[in-house]
């Protein structure tokens, strides 16, 4: 039997799809190590520059070593049909044709197939590969229309997940050991807009599932946040951390990105939420073009002000197709990273002092060893490094007090 390797790019929702892969995966043996297979399927991420040239960069070594590359992932749509024509990879297939991979690694000639941009995961999938948390997919596409993102014209429309296959699959996940569920999609917060429910009413059903502890959030939108979801914020199973995607905090730069949040609304709540004791996160993008001088120092101002505790920023990547890509007004690199650079350092700051403050009674599912160290996540979505003899790989570990040094938080298990 022919032996695959999935390489997997990019965010939480493309994790979930390789698992989707493996698990339909009938006729073929599944390796760990890419030198040990005969073809290589690489599920690719495309919302940045860096991420193409990432995974452009990796077929290009496979190609050297001889392997068999098929295309997958978001990168197929947007890259795939140039990368087949130029001969970097045999096959090439979208989204809606994951759960075809065993009959599509069978052909004999070189294919494209992008399937459609409608369609829903059919498979329940009931285990992740070295995996000590599962990730539920729980919608497919995007609605928004912001300037600089290319993914909704490679996901396709929101769309939600038949909430009973969700549960059902949470259900045999928690059933095989799994106690933390991360929730991921394109754009979660609009679960249900098209089924008659919300991201509140499944995390509530959810929530009532024997084994599940912990449920993990991926990235929200605040306008998505309404009052159903707050007066979930005092549940125990909700992780104290939510990331919630600002993208900017200067109103005019807003508008140009075509945002739907708005400031003064954005900032009241996050001050809403961290009363409640939770970290928060968000995303910022640096260097949009109309991103003035003027306009960097009114967002900075403004920033100072969230309680930000984490923060994936990313300089602007011009990306054809997109409302940004036709606009002027660009931003020098240089610059664009210095600004990146003062906004993560902000936020550094503000993280060490929140853990601090919450150093106490920590709930941390490990995962890995770190060196001579153990490590996993605890409830604030923050790093604790632990010392023990004992394996505690997958295991919880409660933390009565960590030691918290601008590097991380440390603790001893005896």
């Amino acid at each position: 039997m022919n032996k695959v390797f999935l390489k997997t790019f990019g965010c939480r929702t493309n994790i979930y799809d390789s698992q989707i892969m493996a698990q339909n995966l009938k006729d073929f043996v599944l390796v760990e190590n890419e030198a040990e297979a005969d073809i290589v399927v690489v599920n690719s991420c495309t919302v940045t520059n860096s991420a193409d040239s990432s995974a452009r960069s990796y077929i290009s070594g496979l190609q050297k070593a001889g392997k068999k590359v098929i295309l997958a992932g978001c990168g197929a749509i947007s890259k795939g049909e140039s990368l087949l024509a130029d001969g970097k990879v045999f096959g090439v297939f979208g989204h809606s044709e994951k759960s075809n991979i065993n009959s599509l690694l069978k052909r004999e000639t070189p294919f494209y197939e992008p399937g459609d941009l409608e369609s829903i995961d059919e498979t329940i999938v009931e285990d992740f590969a070295s995996r000590t948390k599962a990730f539920i997919k729980i919608q497919e596409g995007c609605d928004f229309s912001c300037s600089y993102c290319i993914i909704p014209s490679v996901r396709g429309h929101a769309r939600s997940q038949d909430e009973t296959k969700i549960l059902e699959q949470v259900a045999k996940l928690a059933a095989n050991g799994y106690g933390e569920f991360v929730l991921t999609g394109t754009n979660i917060g609009s679960y249900g807009k098209d089924t008659g429910s919300s991201i509140a009413k499944l995390l509530q059903r959810m929530s009532l599932i024997r084994g599940v502890r912990r449920i993990r959030l991926g990235s929200l939108e605040p306008v998505q946040i309404d009052e159903a979801f707050m007066e979930l914020l005092d549940e125990p199973w909700l992780e104290k951390h939510l990331h919630i995607a600002l993208q900017h905090t200067s109103e005019p730069m807003l508008r140009i990105m075509r945002r739907r949040n708005a400031l003064a609304r954005d900032l009241a709540l996050f001050e809403t939420i961290a009363e409640k004791g939770f970290a928060l996160g968000t995303d910022f993008i640096v260097g949009h073009p109309g991103e003035t001088e003027e306009i960097w120092e009114e967002a900075l101002t403004n920033f100072r002000r969230f309680p930000i505790t984490h923060i994936h920023a990313f300089t602007y990547s011009r990306r054809e197709g997109t409302h940004a890509a036709t606009l002027s007004g660009t931003v020098n690199g240089k610059v664009a990273k210095a600004r990146l650079k003062i906004l993560e350092a902000i936020v550094a700051e503000n993280n060490y002092r929140f853990r601090q403050k919450y150093n106490r009674n920590l709930e941390v599912l490990v995962e890995e060893q770190k060196g001579t160290l153990q490590s996993g996540y605890d409830q604030y979505y923050n790093r604790i490094y632990l010392d023990s003899k004992l394996d505690l790989q997958k295991e919880w570990v409660h933390i009565e007090a960590a030691k918290v040094t601008e590097e991380g938080n440390f603790a001893q298990v005896a």
